[in-house]
């Protein structure tokens, strides 16, 4: 599984390290949401992503976090605030409950009306899918 899942990723141009160990994402979760109000989500996303998948960090911890945050210019101290308040826990709860709702059993679905892909796929795939969408 892993073999194909770094066929892939190289595929996208995505680095996908050795990782030995598998750490909660919550707080990075949690973290997530409070940098998207602060218009850095997608920094944020992208510096966890390669810091758990590329360097194998664990994102669980919150020094890890408050690193990951200070190196897309976000305040560390208000970081650690949000961390230790779980300002955020809720907005990640509502997440998680509609994804349930939904039926989403992986990571990435792909919904457009009333279909729904599932998994990492091919650009091709993704294609057919969208373009189904649009009566093609």
């Amino acid at each position: 599984m892993m073999a194909r899942l770094k066929q892939i990723a190289g595929e996208e141009g995505l680095v996908l390290g050795d990782r030995k160990k598998t750490y909660n994402s919550r707080l990075a979760q949690e973290l997530g949401k409070w940098a998207e109000a602060n218009g850095k989500g997608d920094e944020f996303h992208r510096s966890v992503f390669h810091a758990y998948f590329a360097d194998g960090r664990n994102i669980a911890e919150i020094s890890t976090l408050l690193d990951l945050v200070n190196g897309i210019g976000l305040p560390p101290v208000e970081a650690k605030e949000v961390l230790e308040n779980r300002t955020f826990q809720h907005a990640v709860d509502r997440d998680w409950a509609r994804s349930q709702a939904l039926g989403v059993t992986a990571v990435p679905t792909f919904f457009m009306g009333d279909q729904s892909l599932v998994g990492a796929q091919p650009y091709l795939v993704l294609e057919q899918f969208v373009g189904s969408g649009f009566g093609r």
